[in-house]
């Protein structure tokens, strides 16, 4: 049976190390020379982004990956596939981040590409629809769709049926509402893990999202309403379980690795999913780190480091 220990020392001041310091100041200091983030239109924000002329860097392209596309219910759903070395050992299937509203596999290379080569999973990574252009529930849709496709075609395809689901952000919501509706809708649990990193589990906004204030350590409040406005633009509401898994009915998940920084606004999220989930008799792993921001594990750092190794480690026997 999981046990839930939180040290009330990884929250003080003094743990965060003088390096993830130097990481969250240089993020604070490049988005505060932005004169509007939200000045610019998404599709441009997006357009930089891959172009590699966003404000973050655009990692190398991975020499494993290749783009497909897989079923989906508005048509096709592009997919990127990252392999790795040898025969599977299983399926990862991976939805990013972005707040609904920007992102992509290929912006996840990096991420990607350690799973398939640490772990010796293949990575399916789901490029699905982006609000506001394409909202709710289109998002969730695809990922679903992707679900479908690889609990059908994955043993064929991989010659696997170990399958783990997982992603970052928004990213980590989309993957908690896959399980769910193959649990409720299609009375199918084909995951036996799932790796969630700093999730936006309950969109009515938790205490530590409305609490965080201007200041842009990755995203802020103000960001976070932003991209529940955008996702939500044309239908759904907050306290849908389909929209806020927090809220949802969690029994009968597969065992879960939950990660969060402790300088993240989303932090309350992933404290109270994490409790939430153990409470519903699923295996639960928590681990929060001193000072790290929101999604800290796409940044250089000691706590980075630590946390790839405990997700490499996770994936690896799940």
């Amino acid at each position: 049976m999981s046990k839930l220990t939180l040290d009330p020392a990884v929250f003080a001041d003094d743990a965060v190390a003088p390096g993830t310091r130097l990481v969250n100041d240089a993020i604070v200091k490049a988005l505060q020379a932005l004169p509007n983030r939200w000045s610019v239109p998404l599709p441009v924000v997006r357009a930089a982004r891959i172009s590699g002329k966003g404000i973050f860097p655009l990692p190398p392209a991975s020499k494993r990956a290749h783009d497909e596309t897989v079923p989906g219910p508005r048509g096709p759903v592009p997919v990127r596939i990252v392999m790795p070395d040898g025969p599977p050992k299983g399926v990862y299937l991976h939805i990013h981040g972005g707040g609904w509203s920007v992102g992509s596999a290929r912006e996840n290379d990096t991420l990607t590409d350690r799973i398939a080569a640490h772990c010796g999973l293949a990575v399916v990574s789901v490029d699905y629809a982006l609000a506001p252009e394409t909202p709710y529930p289109a998002g969730p849709d695809d990922c679903e769709a992707a679900a479908l496709w690889l609990v059908k075609e994955g043993p064929g395809r991989f010659g696997t049926e170990r399958f783990a689901i997982g992603g970052e952000s928004g990213g980590a919501t989309l993957a908690v509402a896959t399980l769910l509706r193959l649990r409720d809708k299609h009375l199918m649990k084909p995951f036996s893990a799932a790796n969630l990193t700093s999730g936006c589990y309950d969109l009515r906004l938790t205490p530590s999202v409305r609490n965080w204030g201007d200041e842009p350590l990755v995203l802020n409040t103000a960001d976070i309403a932003r991209f529940v406005r955008n996702y939500l633009r044309l239908a759904g509401t907050p306290d849908d379980p389909d929209v806020s898994p927090l809220l949802a009915d969690l029994r009968g998940l597969p065992k879960a690795q939950f990660t969060v920084g402790g300088k993240d606004p989303l932090l309350d999220d992933t404290l109270f999913m994490a409790a939430r989930w153990l409470a519903a008799g699923n295996d639960t792993a928590l681990d929060v780190y001193p000072g790290g921001c929101h999604v800290f594990v796409a940044f250089p750092g000691p706590i980075t480091d630590q946390a790839l190794k405990k997700v490499d480690e996770f994936l690896s026997h799940f």
